[in-house]
């Protein structure tokens, strides 16, 4: 009899931390005891008059001002009304559902169609198997540049590819999830995100030089050479940590890799030449200056209606190649085909609804109780008061914001609270507002893949049971704790680099303000 091999510390670590993890109950009843606690804690704190001051913007009249939050209890008269009457929408505003929902309508098809298989197949066979991690995590890093699809599409297919390799699916879809939202923050190219927390470090530099233009472009350089540390981060992480501790893939979902047909093959033909001619009417509305999903004002691309339905444009890059496909294949021959792919893609997604309509309500409570905020805020307070300076002080915001992260999902929300008091009292050292922004955002990245309050962490725990059933809280953490804690490293020892090299981070940005 051979010899059993000798886990590691860290797997054996790993192991505990699942163990442990999934003693917990079923998801949607955690966050049914979370918001149970949350209620509870709400009317505790705002009896004994929790509240955090702060100087912030009023958003009625868009004053600079001290602001005072105080915690709100949800057992009162009016916060009971509250839950009975945002129950439906808290469920249905729930950003993460309508955006699944909708790109899905067009993953469904072209999934139902085939096309999406006959993809897989064809870079499969035309990719060396050492290459998949990297062209997974890469895509994962990437993908951000199109908002939050890359929850939607790459997190699934990851798991589908390492199967077509004989690899387990979980860790395919850890890998996607690693670089989806662990390196949410990483591109090679500016996105919406720097535009939106750039406009927030616009009106948090007023408390501090209202003359000091904010650049939207002010991360590009170090985010740009992230994405590479990022990739290969998560490449070693997954093919030396996540893959053995996994083993070999045991369940009853299989990918079997197939040649590609006749049919396959003019399948493919057809969806390439649809999806060249939809890209061509896409690239119609917003090329021109005066394209129609510019901003109608000032005509640009990152803040405009484009950026904002990028859901719908990508459900029509899926939808439209995949009716294509189905013609050519011979797989779809009505309408009804239609229809039906469709119906069977959000069929599937009945888990995560039910999810869903329990996590929407806790984080809505969370919010409306203020804790949140409070928690942001005394965060903030606090590494302001320990009277670090130079570069100890931007490793203490990286801390401040990955911990805070487990708390307050939203990356705009908690910088909208962060930035008001970060970025004046960093200025004081002479730090640019960019590089304070920087350092937030490498904290707020790191640590989204192991936060229950991650907007997506939901649907994660739905797509990871597809092939592990018993996938609980404690699976997602011990799979993904690996990543956080060497993104955060890797990163951080960038920064540090960085900093002491004096690069710009950015095109004509300094890390610190010139006098």
């Amino acid at each position: 009899m051979g010899k059993t091999k000798k886990r590691t510390f860290t797997q054996r670590f790993l192991d505990v931390l699942e163990r442990v993890g999934n003693k917990l109950p079923h998801p949607v009843t955690i966050f049914l005891i979370l918001s149970v606690i949350v209620v509870i804690a709400s009317h505790i704190c705002a009896k004994m008059g929790v509240s955090v001051t702060y100087e912030g913007v009023d958003t009625k009249t868009n004053e600079v001002k001290m602001l005072t939050v105080n915690a709100i209890s949800l057992l009162t008269p009016e916060g009971i009304r509250y839950m009975f009457t945002s129950f439906v929408t808290n469920f249905t505003g729930f950003a993460p559902l309508g955006t699944v929902l909708v790109a899905l309508l067009g993953v469904g098809l072209a999934e139902g169609s085939g096309l999406i298989s006959a993809l897989i197949r064809k870079l499969v066979l035309s990719t060396p198997k050492r290459a998949i991690t990297v062209v997974i995590v890469f895509a994962g890093v990437v993908s951000n540049i199109a908002s939050d699809v890359g929850y939607i599409v790459l997190i699934p297919l990851g798991a589908i590819i390492f199967m077509s390799f004989g690899r387990h699916p979980i860790a395919g879809m850890a890998a996607a999830f690693a670089g989806v939202s662990g390196g949410f923050s990483a591109n090679i190219s500016p996105g919406p995100t720097d535009a939106l927390l750039g406009g927030i470090s616009q009106e948090a530099v007023k408390f501090a030089d209202a003359g000091y233009q904010v650049s939207i472009t002010g991360n590009w350089y170090f985010l740009a050479v992230s994405t590479i540390l990022i990739t290969i981060l998560g490449t070693i992480v997954t093919e030396k940590i996540i893959e053995p501790r996994l083993g070999e893939y045991k369940g009853d979902e299989k990918e079997e890799l197939k040649a590609l047909s006749k049919e396959e093959k003019r399948g493919l033909l057809f969806a390439g030449v649809a999806f060249l001619v939809t890209l061509v009417l896409i690239a119609a509305t917003i090329v021109p200056y005066n394209g129609i999903l510019r901003d109608p004002k000032t005509h640009e691309i990152l803040k405009s209606p484009f950026m904002s339905g990028i859901v719908v444009v990508i459900m029509i890059a899926f939808l439209i190649p995949g009716i294509a496909y189905g013609i050519g294949a011979k797989t779809i021959k009505s309408d009804s085909d239609v229809a039906k792919f469709m119906s069977k893609a959000i069929s599937g997604m009945g888990g995560y609804i039910v999810l869903v309509a329990v996590a929407s309500q806790f984080v809505a409570y969370f919010g409306y109780s203020k804790l949140g905020t409070i928690v942001a805020v005394n965060g903030a307070n606090f590494l302001s008061g320990t009277g670090m300076t130079g570069i100890s002080i931007i490793l203490g915001l990286i801390v401040v914001s990955a911990f805070i992260n487990l708390f307050m999902g939203s990356a705009s929300a908690k910088w909208a609270i962060m930035a008001p008091i970060f970025v004046p009292m960093f200025m004081k050292f002479d730090f640019s507002p960019e590089f304070t922004q920087l350092a937030y955002r490498i904290g707020d990245s790191t640590t989204n893949i192991i936060s229950p309050l991650m907007s997506y962490f939901a649907f994660v725990i739905a797509y990871f049971q597809k092939y592990e059933k018993d996938t609980g809280v404690g699976t997602i953490i011990s799979t993904m704790l690996p990543y956080t804690v060497a993104f955060l490293i890797g990163w951080t020892v960038l920064l540090i680099v960085w900093f002491y090299l004096g690069l710009p981070i950015g095109p004509g940005v300094e890390m610190m303000i010139p006098r």
